[in-house]
């Protein structure tokens, strides 16, 4: 049995790509206010930048769902909701000052004890945590970093602690609802 599926890596690729896409309007590598009008045409830099990060934050969220599903025997699926990810690109089309960003899930299928369901649910707010925690620590700790890594580390460390925070919401179906459900259960 192999990790991914060909479809399952394009999807992931289609992920990442419309990911760095959303948000290279609200990411960009200067902080500072640019000069000028605002540039309607699509900017390169801006895309990779935004692209490096805000893409790991949501593909590892959503690969460690899979692989902690995995890691119980049970089948596991990355998809993309494109429903979501259409809204995402339409709100950044329309330059709305807002988004809603709802891209892909994984396909769990099997049965999984309560415990099993926590931690797989878990499993990807757990890697959002780590990646601010660890994106902060460095921040503050190291003695030389250029503008650009201090950028990249302040942006990183916002983003996954927004994700982390979103997802542990307890309203389905976001990821803190499948927690508080499956530690009700556990429980009771």
């Amino acid at each position: 049995m192999s990790f991914f599926t060909f479809i399952e890596i394009l999807n992931l690729i289609i992920l990442t790509i419309a990911i760095g896409y959303i948000f290279s309007g609200y990411i960009q590598e200067s902080l500072l206010p640019q000069r000028g009008y605002k540039r309607r045409t699509f900017d390169w830099h801006n895309f990779k930048f935004a692209l490096l990060v805000s893409a790991p934050g949501v593909v590892f969220h959503e690969l460690s769902h899979k692989f902690m599903a995995l890691a119980f025997g049970l089948d596991a699926m990355f998809k993309i909701w494109f429903p979501g990810l259409g809204i995402a690109i339409f709100l950044k089309l329309i330059q709305s000052p807002f988004l809603i960003i709802a891209p892909g899930y994984v396909l769990i299928t099997g049965t999984s004890s309560p415990l099993q369901s926590v931690f797989t649910a878990f499993a990807g707010p757990l890697i959002n945590l780590i990646m601010w925690v660890g994106a902060t620590f460095i921040l503050n700790r190291a003695k030389k970093l250029t503008r650009r890594q201090a950028t990249i580390l302040y942006l990183t460390s916002r983003i996954n602690l927004f994700l982390f925070i979103f997802n542990m919401i307890p309203i389905p179906p976001l990821d803190g609802s499948k927690v508080v459900l499956s530690l009700i259960k556990l429980i009771f």
